[in-house]
């Protein structure tokens, strides 16, 4: 199929799924991995290589938004919340996941090594992209879910560059660039931002995609990956961009009308439906592994810790997995940990656990969102 009918078909695909969420409440990119999956099983399109490209971009982009989100206040105010939240949010789904593969399902240690860690994260792009489209980003209980999911990603980075230690010395550069970006990229954007922010032609968003492009270069040469750098790099630039929101704005027209859907639209056509029946039972006993392990473990810390409203909420969105789930699985394919059925394996439950908990979090214990509350405390007064 040639370029420009895929990318007509992506297009459709992008906006049928921004009327079936509006219509029904259902985040748009919960959709979008739908009907990927739907794409790539029943019209055999398949990822080309300038669909990746776009994909890989609207990871990271997505990341480094995530990361503005993180509340510098909330972040200190409640760090112990975060770290007991998202520690065991990853520490236990690991421990099961790895457990279950290794003594009973009979991988390879490697192997299960990799479905630990793939299976053990929270999805920073689902995550954040439930909290923008419900209001809930604004939120104390939005803010903390964001700083609970980067602890909880950030031990996945940690365990899989600690338990997979393939360093060479384009590593090093990468690593070298990566603090010297956290040192001097702020500054440096924040200074294009007050000398040619608020033009037409924008170079400060400009300016941003460079030091995204760039540092995705040298974490690919590198063996390595751009997402936590770029989501510290966001996460330090935050209280920036709390005062000045039209950058944020202005990036997020950019990302979810045209780029980021193509992250979660690739997501989906990594599914082939053959092999989702072929393995369905261990699908879905990794899935309820995955899931339940969560609850388990971060329930009682959120009952403990959090007001009623938003605990189950919190729970099952810290259930969600996809960004560091698919680069886990992909790390562990191309490494040769795991084979492609197992890729297919880890690839349908790191989607199914972005669809599943998020769906039922979004219909059953969604917490009113700020301008609900607004709108009925304004008709409460007219009455």
């Amino acid at each position: 199929m040639k370029d420009l009918a895929i990318a007509s078909i992506i297009a459709g695909i992008i906006l049928i799924a921004s009327v079936i969420s509006i219509e029904f409440g259902v985040a748009a990119a919960i959709i979008e991995i739908v009907l990927g999956a739907v794409a790539g099983n029943l019209f055999n399109i398949q990822p080309t290589a300038w669909l990746t490209f776009i994909a890989s971009l609207g990871g990271v982009l997505l990341t480094f938004l995530a990361g503005t989100e993180v509340d510098h206040k909330i972040l200190k105010e409640k760090f112990w919340t975060s770290v007991l939240i998202g520690g065991i949010s990853f520490i236990l789904p690991f421990l099961f996941v790895f457990a279950y593969t290794y003594f009973i399902a009979g991988w390879s240690l490697g192997a299960s090594k990799i479905a630990g860690i793939a299976l053990s994260t929270t999805s920073l792009a689902v995550v954040y992209a439930v909290l923008v489209e419900t209001g809930l980003n604004k939120t104390e209980l939005g803010k903390i879910l964001m700083a609970s999911t980067f602890i909880t990603d950030f031990g996945t980075v940690l365990a899989l560059s600690v338990l997979f230690l393939q360093f060479n010395y384009l590593s090093i550069v990468f690593i070298l660039f990566s603090a010297l970006l956290l040192l001097f990229g702020p500054k440096l954007l924040i200074f294009f931002f007050q000398r040619y922010g608020n033009k037409v032609i924008e170079p400060e968003i400009k300016l941003l995609f460079l030091i995204l492009f760039f540092t995705m270069f040298l974490g690919e040469i590198g063996s390595s990956h751009a997402v936590l750098p770029i989501f510290i790099f966001g996460l330090i630039l935050s209280p920036f961009f709390e005062l000045n929101r039209n950058f944020i704005r202005k990036l997020r027209t950019i990302g979810f009308a045209l780029i980021t859907p193509f992250f979660f639209i690739k997501g989906g056509m990594l599914v082939g439906f053959n092999d989702l029946i072929t393995n369905i039972s261990l699908i879905l006993i990794l899935l309820a592994i995955k899931v339940i392990s969560k609850i388990i473990g971060v329930y009682p810390i959120a009952r403990m810790m959090l007001p009623r409203g938003g605990r189950v909420f919190l729970t099952l969105l810290m259930s969600t997995g996809l960004t560091f789930g698919t680069i886990s699985s992909i790390f562990g394919l191309q490494a040769g940990y795991i084979s492609k059925t197992q890729f297919t394996i880890l690839i349908a439950v790191v989607i199914l656990s972005a669809v599943v908990p998020t769906i039922i979090a979004q219909r059953y214990w969604a917490p009113a969102s700020p301008e609900l509350k607004d709108e009925i405390s304004e008709k409460g007064e007219q009455d």
